[in-house]
């Protein structure tokens, strides 16, 4: 059950769809080790959306299975509206499961040739991903080999993959200050490869989920949601950046060959406000803090940090239109990955190419239907027309927030 929470990418989907005039082909396959299915509607339009999953768990411990299926949309619901629009779509499950960037990258550029090879070639393709997948896609957008015209990145990690795991060791600092970090686990800074959520870690935090108020010590510290996040989101949040900050950090760092985090760095701040909230929770912040701070001497090993700048951090030299898509709360990856998206972009020149949105949605990748279909269709305008899309193409019926703004990235 928790395993379905950490992966699930959308809400379900309540969508009025016209039936596609055809019954649509579908194409299954494997490509180097990696499952992929086409499916391509009787009335397609010429444009190929390929799909770019986000994270999977690996099966690395005993009673697991990896899920090697191969989406062609982000949710199954989705396909019969996009079919029916005309769009051919396309998924890859990728040669791995866990940090599987490198791979994502790889099978997806080799699922756009084998269509072209075996359906044709698309007037456009447009590539979609979605958390991990968004790394999958941001890194796409910025290599010169011509597969895809243009790019829609959700719920993205878009301060890139070295940031990204760094704020999770915040959540590790925090929780070590907060409750103790076991030496089972390995270290804040360098998880044991092999550690197990399920068997190792939830039991843990089971007993500890009665202390909401070290709870809302670390999600505040963290950054990983407002003060204003809703109670309800409680535990799930802290269970998911908790998985990630263990188990799924060990599978990176067997990649990688060693540690990935660091904090140099960081300073360990909360407002005065904050400091007030978690006080009246009973919680003293400025001891915690000070526990936090007096550990910002983690610093990774060169070869495996730049395993994981490499697969991949961002130089903003996107080449052609890039919409992101960020709901404005976010616990696993903070809305904030935006603002230093936006930044590494300008840094590179390269702003006209970039628009960004957000929604009213609370959650990691916790879009609607409609929302989806109008972003993509935001940006199959825009590749088709040059024209890059304005508020309005993203409205506040549909629960988008025009002019808001993401909050700066809280770490350096």
């Amino acid at each position: 059950m928790i395993r379905k929470t950490l992966l699930a990418v959308a809400a379900a989907l309540v969508l009025a769809v016209p039936a596609a005039t055809a019954a649509p082909t579908e194409l299954t396959g494997d490509l180097n080790g990696a499952a992929y299915r086409i499916v391509v509607p009787d009335n397609w339009n010429g444009t190929l959306v390929v799909h770019a999953h986000g994270y999977r768990d690996a099966a690395d411990h005993a009673g697991e299975v990896d899920d090697r299926s191969a989406p062609a949309a982000p949710v199954a619901a989705l396909e019969p509206a996009l079919l029916a629009q005309g769009y051919a779509i396309a998924g890859s499950a990728y040669k791995s499961n866990g940090w599987a960037v490198q791979d994502g990258i790889a099978d997806t550029r080799r699922l756009v040739l084998h269509f072209r090879e075996t359906v044709g070639k698309p007037n456009r393709t447009l590539l979609w991903g979605f958390s991990m997948g968004s790394i999958v896609t941001l890194s796409l957008a910025e290599q010169t080999a011509g597969h895809f015209d243009g790019y829609l990145a959700a719920c993205a990690v878009a301060a890139g993959t070295s940031r990204a795991w760094d704020g999770a060791l915040v959540g590790s600092a925090a929780y070590d200050a907060a409750f103790g970090w076991p030496a089972s686990w390995g270290t804040i800074g360098d998880v044991r490869d092999d550690v197990d959520f399920e068997t190792e870690v939830f039991p843990k935090l089971l007993g500890e989920l009665s202390s909401f108020g070290k709870f809302e010590f670390i999600r505040l510290v963290t950054g990983a949601a407002p003060s204003a996040f809703p109670s309800p989101f409680y535990p799930g949040w802290i269970l998911t950046n908790m998985f990630f900050a263990t188990e799924a950090r060990g599978e990176l760092e067997r990649r990688a060959g060693g540690p990935v985090v660091q904090n140099l760095t960081h300073v360990y701040t909360l407002s005065a406000a904050d400091k007030a909230y978690l006080a009246a929770l009973g919680v003293n912040a400025d001891p915690l803090l000070a526990t936090m701070n007096a550990g910002r001497n983690i610093s990774a090993p060169p070869s495996s940090r730049n395993y994981v700048e490499h697969w991949a951090d961002f130089s903003g030299k996107i080449k052609k239109p890039v919409l992101t898509l960020h709901t404005q709360t976010d616990s696993l990856v903070p809305v904030s990955h935006e603002s230093a998206y936006a930044a590494t972009v300008a840094a590179a020149g390269r702003s006209s190419l970039l628009a960004q949105t957000f929604t009213n949605g609370n959650g990691h990748c916790n879009f609607t239907g409609p929302q989806l279909l109008t972003a993509l269709g935001a940006l199959n305008g825009w590749v088709a027309t040059g024209n890059k899309p304005g508020a309005a193409a993203f409205p506040a019926a549909l629960g988008f927030l025009p002019g808001f703004v993401a909050p700066a990235w809280p770490q350096q």
